[in-house]
Order: structure tokens, then sequence, then C-alpha cells
């Protein structure tokens, strides 16, 4: 197995803090990706994003400011792995945009700043930013001291100057390759049906890494992809936006693409300091909702804590699947194998026997994370270690399983007899005195799996008998981390008896007032004799049984 996170026609925007590097990454990519505040450093990680400018596919990479002056240094790990993560995206880049601020022109940073670009033999892009009067443009010319021929000034707040500064930058990119005049229509109509699934993929699977603060998730990300990608740090709080981070493995010659998603830890909202955290947070939730699969990391040393729960609630309401990693398990793995020993020789004693068994294994702690998470018992746990590597391959085999679970289609005939023998095991019970039928269910959707059921009346649906089928259908066709999702329809009513239809027709009346040919009859009327309007019986009938 073999891995790859290598990207091309990258385009990096650089700057010391607080000149609007953020803001105008946002405006280049028409979304608000980056989190931007006045507060100075909000930026730390290289946050990245595939983007489309006049047909060019492109990278735009955003980085932290550069805040430190030559030869001086900083005890901050953070500060210090901020200026690493800029290096190696100056580095990689194609093209620079260095970002200045004209209300404040050139201050020793920016020239220093200038002299590292300079330094690394790219070709330099310099956006003044925030150029909205008249009076900001006079002051441009300072920015040719910096020693750079192109300079572009923007307004990354009001998108002006943005046209002229990418049609620059994006022709420092390497060229397209040409298509071929002639393609071999043949040789496409002879491929195999093993490649044809991987021509239809619409894009990388996406892994939203989730969780609480300091649990292990930027450590996981830099694991799997074996490089510093992500700055990590003890302290609670590092990561702020969520940063997507391309990622390829091989795996018996099947190569497939994924993208990391790394986000910021999820406190509880009565803790949340600043409007910077908020916006954090924000972003993280938003990535539980655009991801394909969540990954709920978990903290081996605290176990399940009520702010899991919530962040696992948050991953049922999206109906998004899931993993459960529980991550640092090499803080106890030799502690468990010394209590599995001591287990297995008091459970050999007969006087034991009868004793409650302990915890020693994975399958027993897998059992007892998913009872403190009943609601989300359906996600697989997988114990981990993001330091030692321990059992990170079997997290790559869950995606590639459940992956393949979300694209399966269940044919409908299976999926009405297995409905089926569902109901006939156990009958749906209602308190309104009606009876709950199912006539006919069909799939209707694939990510998430979602089922469509018409019933006779969907209000007696009930929410665990919706619970139990769903587990019935994992059960029979798989789905492990999948949602289940039913959808009860009640059946249209039938058409209405003619009976009913002719009352509801206006009344012709031919001349003089008697009735028509097509006049329904009158509702007190039986065997065309008036009925009385207290007993209900045609008039005449008590003399008649008189008579009688």
């Amino acid at each position: 197995m073999s891995h790859d996170i290598g990207v091309s026609n990258l385009i990096a925007i650089v700057g010391r803090p607080n000149v609007g590097k953020s803001a105008l990454f946002n405006r280049i990519v028409k979304r608000r990706i980056a989190i931007v505040h006045d507060q100075p450093g909000v930026t730390r990680d290289r946050v990245s994003v595939e983007a489309e400018w006049e047909g060019r596919i492109y990278t735009l990479v955003d980085t932290g400011g550069i805040g430190l002056l030559r030869r001086e240094k900083s005890e901050d790990v953070i500060t210090k792995a901020a200026l690493e993560q800029v290096e190696i995206a100056i580095e990689a880049a194609c093209a620079i945009i260095l970002v200045v601020n004209v209300q404040e022109g050139v201050v020793p940073l920016d020239r220093e700043v200038a002299q590292k670009l300079r330094a690394s033999g790219k070709p330099i892009l310099v956006a003044i930013n925030k150029v909205d009067t008249s009076l900001a443009e006079k002051n441009m010319d300072e920015f040719a001291r910096l020693g750079f021929e192109k300079m572009f000034p923007v307004s990354a707040i009001h998108g002006e100057g943005i046209q002229n500064l990418m049609d620059a930058a994006t022709a420092y990119l390497p060229a397209l390759s040409p298509e071929p005049e002639n393609p071999d229509a043949e040789a496409l109509e002879k491929a195999s049906d093993e490649e044809a699934p991987a021509r239809r993929k619409k894009g990388p699977l996406r892994l939203a890494i989730v969780g609480r603060p300091n649990v292990g998730k930027s450590s996981i990300i830099n694991a799997l992809t074996k490089s510093d990608r992500v700055i990590v740090s003890p302290i609670a709080g590092t990561t702020r936006d969520s940063v997507d981070v391309p990622f390829e493995v091989e795996t018996e010659g099947v190569r497939e693409k994924y993208v990391l998603v790394d986000t910021a830890g999820i406190r509880k909202t009565r803790s949340i300091d600043d409007s910077v955290e908020f916006f954090s947070v924000q972003r993280s939730q938003e990535a539980i909702a655009r991801c394909d699969i969540a990954i709920l990391v978990l903290d081996a040393e605290a176990g399940v804590l009520e702010q899991d729960k919530k962040i696992a609630d948050h991953i049922v309401e999206n109906r998004r699947a899931c993993i459960l990693v529980v991550n640092k398990w090499d803080l106890f793995d030799k502690d468990i194998r010394e209590k599995r020993k001591e287990e297995i020789v008091s459970r050999e004693k007969k006087e034991n026997r009868s004793a409650p068994k302990k915890m020693t294994t994975l399958g027993e702690f897998g059992e007892w994370v998913q009872e403190k998470l009943f609601f989300l018992d359906y996600a697989p746990v997988i114990f981990t270690s993001a330091k030692s590597g321990f059992q990170l391959e079997r997290l790559l085999e869950a995606v590639r399983y459940i992956a393949a679970q979300l694209q399966q289609k269940v044919p409908t005939a299976i999926l009405n007899r297995t409905l089926q023998d569902a109901v006939e095991r156990r009958q749906p019970v209602s308190s309104a005195g009606h009876r709950l039928k199912f006539f006919y269910a069909t799939q209707v959707r694939q990510a998430p799996p979602t089922f469509l059921l018409f019933v006779n009346r969907d209000e007696l649906f009930s929410v665990q008998y919706k619970k139990y089928l769903a587990d019935s259908l994992r059960t029979a066709f798989g789905y492990e981390g999948c949602p289940v999702v039913l959808v009860p329809k009640a059946r249209p009513k039938t058409i209405e008896p003619m009976r009913k239809r002719k009352l509801q027709q206006p009344v012709q009346s031919r001349p003089g007032g008697r009735p028509g040919r097509f006049q329904a009859r009158s509702k007190n009327t039986f065997r065309g004799k008036k009925q009385s309007s207290i007993l209900g019986r045609p008039r005449g009938a008590n003399r008649a049984k008189g008579r009688r």
C-alpha cells in the first residue's frame, strides 16, 4: 500500500499577518472557506482548495502570516509550525501572490517577506489590498521599493482587481497537455467492467475527522499522509480552519482518492470564548454536513464524554456514514495485555466462573463504546494510535468497505421480500386502534441508503418499529457504518364511489320544476318514496305492517 499527497498547479498566497490574505482567498474561490477576522494569526495551517479560473484547474493555498523578522526566534510552538507550513507552500508553488496593505504602507515585515520570496526564485505577484478609494491608489507607488515588477491593486472585500491578478497568476501554471485528435473509441468500448466505475466516479471521497479538542485528529491525518501536513501541538484549539488534505492510496493496483478534512475541536457552546472559536466550530459542523464519511475521534484516556455524544448526535442528524476511532490506545496497550492474562487465569478457576467478566479485549471495549453511543451503534469501532500507527491500515479498510456499502443498490424484489419477512417476525403495534399495513418498498437513494415505504397510514409508523426495520435491512444487506433512512408514505385514497360523485353534480331541472333525467335522487328517498326524518322509514310502513 502506498500513499501520495502530491499537489500540482499550486498558487500560494503569502504575506505578513492581518493584511487580508484569507479575505482574498475567499474572494478568488467565491466561497467562505478560510476564517476572516481582525485578529492577527487566525490562519495557521495551509488551507487549500481546488478551483478553476478561465478553464484552468489549479490549487489555491492560503497560508499563515509571516510575523518574524530575520534572526528573530519564537518559543511558541504554533508560531514556528505555522512558519514551516508557509515555507512548504512557497517551495511547492508555481506562482506566489504577496499580499500587502495599501493603508499601512511598506513596513519592515513586508520587506522581510519580500526578501524571503525573492530567494525562492518563484514568480511573484504583489496584490496591493484594500485599494478602495482614489486616495489609496496614490499610495501604490510606495510598494515599488519591494523590488517586484508586477503589482495589482485589489480590494478583497469588494472584489475589484481580481480578474487582472488571476489572469497573470494562472499564466505561470504549466501548459495544458494537448488532447489527442483521434481518440481510440474502440479501446474505450473494450474497457473492462472493473474500470467503468472508476471513470464514472464523480470525485474523491470526503472524510471529515471530527471530535473534541486535543483528541488527536491532526495527528491521525499526519500519520495517514506520512507528513507534517497539519500543525500538531499539545495545546487544545490549535486547528482553527477546516483544512482539506488530498490523499491517495494504492491498494492491490487500485488507486483511490480521498480528501481528509481536518477540523477544529468542537467544544460545548458555553465554553466558546471568542468569535474565532465560534467560526471554527461552525466550519467543523459544516464539514460534517458536506462529508461522505465522518470519522469521530474519541480519547481512550478520557472515554466517552457528554460532548462526544453531542457530536455523534450531530452526525446522526445529518445522516452521515460514520466510523468511531478510539485514539491514543498506545497508552493502555501494555496494561490491557497484562489484565488480559490475569483475566484468563481468573476465568479458569471454578470459584470465579460466575463472577462478572472484565473487559480485556478490543471487541469487549468496542461493545462498551457502542453501548455508550447506542444511537450510533451501527458504526464500527476501531482502536488506533496515531503515534505508533496501530491499526491505521484497518481504518482505511473500514473506509473502503463503507464507501462500497454507500454505493449498494438493493433490487426491489429482494427488498420487498426482506421487509415482508421482517414484518412477519414482528408485527407493528399501534395504540391508535388501527393496524399498520405495508404495500410496497423501493430504494430511492444510495448515499445515504434511503428507502420509500408505501403504507396505509404513515402516522402509525413508530420510531421503534422504524429502527427495527432498519436493523433488519442492515442485517440482510450489510450497511455497516451507514445510516438507513426509511421514509413512510401513505397510499393515496381510492377513487370516490359513483353514488358520491353523482350527489356532488349540479341539479338539472326540467321546465315546471320536475326532476331532470340526470338529477340525483335526494338522500331522503328510499325506492322512490320519501323517508321519515325521525324514524328513517318510508311513510306508510307502519300501516302496511298493521295490515299484515
